[in-house]
């Protein structure tokens, strides 16, 4: 399901990535700059989606995260990079990420997202508005938030895709996609010490899911 057009979609992108620049600060290293774009240029080279004007960027802040917009732009918060300790572990995250991407997954949640919560007709205002009148249905997207029972679910079998799909992106660009299997492990061990919330009330898959997932799609890519 993706009724949305990629050109309104991008300009939503735009918007959002725009805000992002705004009120995040960029980590200004040279040295991980680089290492980010080295990585990333291995996996969009491989992605099919040289459409796009990929743009990745590290936020200072100490956050293991990573997002990407419908528009090629990929946040790498300081703190994903510097837990991702080899190449290979990193692009298992850029893989994933840009594995949304080529498998049109904003596109779907956005479609899904617009259609619970405000239906085709406001849906049809909100994307012919100006001026950054729809920054907070803009957050909203993409992915700050969702119902539980509907958008969940759905968005852990994006997140599951993308895993596979970034397994294969990995394959393609000559890297190790064991490194995907590491880096799981590494943030499984991590987080049995924090606590984690149960699958059912998160949009991403439970962790041992997850690696059970990510081995398979190692295994049938050798």
């Amino acid at each position: 399901m993706a009724f949305v057009p990629d050109s309104q979609l991008a300009q939503l992108a735009d918007q959002a990535w725009a805000e992002m620049l705004a009120k995040t600060p960029v980590f200004n290293s040279p040295v991980i700059a680089e290492r980010l774009a080295r990585v990333a240029a291995r996996i969009t080279g491989v992605s099919g989606r040289n459409d796009l004007s990929w743009e990745f960027v590290v936020f200072d802040s100490p956050e293991l995260n990573a997002f990407v917009l419908p528009n090629g732009k990929v946040a790498v918060f300081r703190g994903m990079m510097e837990f991702a300790t080899s190449d290979d572990e990193l692009g298992a995250v850029l893989g994933h990420e840009v594995a949304h991407i080529v498998s049109r997954h904003p596109a779907e949640r956005v479609s899904q997202q617009l259609a619970a919560q405000v239906g085709m007709t406001l849906a049809q205002m909100a994307f012919g508005g100006e001026n950054g009148e729809n920054a907070q249905l803009v957050a909203g997207i993409f992915g700050l938030g969702a119902t539980y029972g509907v958008l969940l679910p759905y968005s852990r079998t994006h997140e599951l895709e993308a895993d596979r799909l970034g397994v294969e992106l990995m394959r393609k660009a000559g890297m190790e996609p064991l490194g995907a299997v590491r880096f799981w492990e590494r943030m499984i061990e991590r987080k049995e010490r924090q606590g984690a919330p149960p699958e059912a009330l998160s949009s991403h898959p439970a962790d041992e899911r997850r690696l059970t997932e990510l081995r398979g799609a190692v295994g049938a890519s050798r």
